[in-house]
């Protein structure tokens, strides 16, 4: 998957799970239906975000992710999946691409997408996404599993787009990602709705062993390599972490 273009949003194409883990499985009317919000903001607003939207003045950049969505989709044969964003080394925008790659497969008004956010050392969807995350997110969910998923799953500012937040800073967060409450709760939300597809937004892979970890929960590892910055061979290391049958593909940045 190589996307050539420029700039930020421009890609160059290259024990038993607890109470809170069950969710019961909705018909897709009934999920599009509980997505409906007042949250959302305007383009001019989205674009102050670098948030791509439907609308002319994006279309350039909601384009490329348009493509990329439709590569997934194909790889999948239209069934819903769980996507891993990692980038190569850190800074190079891979929560940008996760955010916005969430936000062009709800393009389609009977889709739906749920990101996680799985940067636990550095996150930030929250703050872009306007989300005030008072009720925690995803580790105070996994500490305290009774409290329901429901409690840490936040509308967006993006029509049909659903955050969970890191939520409280832990230092040992791969004993969370390989534990088997974070693999139920991921189940749960995959099979709850047939129209939806989760984003994990996962750390980079150079110096932290969680993004190999989180890519046994996906379907499909999306790399993010900053363009002129990561190098051939650093880039085909972070690759060779991952299992070649789940490797998207990998996509040039050229922004933070």
């Amino acid at each position: 998957m190589r996307d050539n273009h420029t700039g930020e949003g421009q890609l160059p194409v290259g024990s038993s799970a607890g109470p809170g883990d069950q969710l019961p499985r909705r018909s897709d009317s009934q999920s599009i239906a509980l997505m409906e919000e007042t949250r959302a903001l305007v383009p001019s607003q989205l674009e102050q975000r670098r948030l791509i939207h439907a609308e002319q003045s994006s279309r350039s950049q909601a384009d490329v992710f348009r493509e990329i969505r439709t590569r997934l989709l194909e790889l999948a044969n239209d069934q819903n999946f769980i996507t891993l964003v990692v980038a190569v080394s850190p800074g190079c925008g891979a929560s940008f691409v996760a955010r916005n790659l969430a936000a062009a497969f709800a393009f389609d008004q009977s889709k739906t997408s749920l990101l996680i956010d799985c940067n636990l050392r550095y996150p930030e969807q929250h703050r872009v996404l306007g989300v005030d995350t008072d009720n925690g997110g995803l580790i105070d969910f996994l500490d305290h599993p009774s409290r329901g998923i429901q409690s840490v799953i936040y509308p967006t500012v993006l029509r049909h787009v659903r955050l969970i937040p890191a939520g409280t800073a832990r230092e040992n967060v791969a004993e969370y990602f390989s534990s088997f409450r974070m693999r139920a709760m991921v189940d749960s939300l995959r099979s709850r709705y047939n129209d939806r597809y989760i984003f994990l937004d996962g750390p980079a892979v150079k110096g932290s062993p969680d993004a190999r970890i989180l890519a046994e929960l996906a379907d499909f590892v999306v790399l993010v390599a900053g363009y002129g910055k990561d190098t051939p061979a650093a880039i085909m290391q972070a690759a060779s972490r991952f299992d070649r049958s789940k490797l998207a593909g990998v996509i040039f940045n050229q922004a933070p």
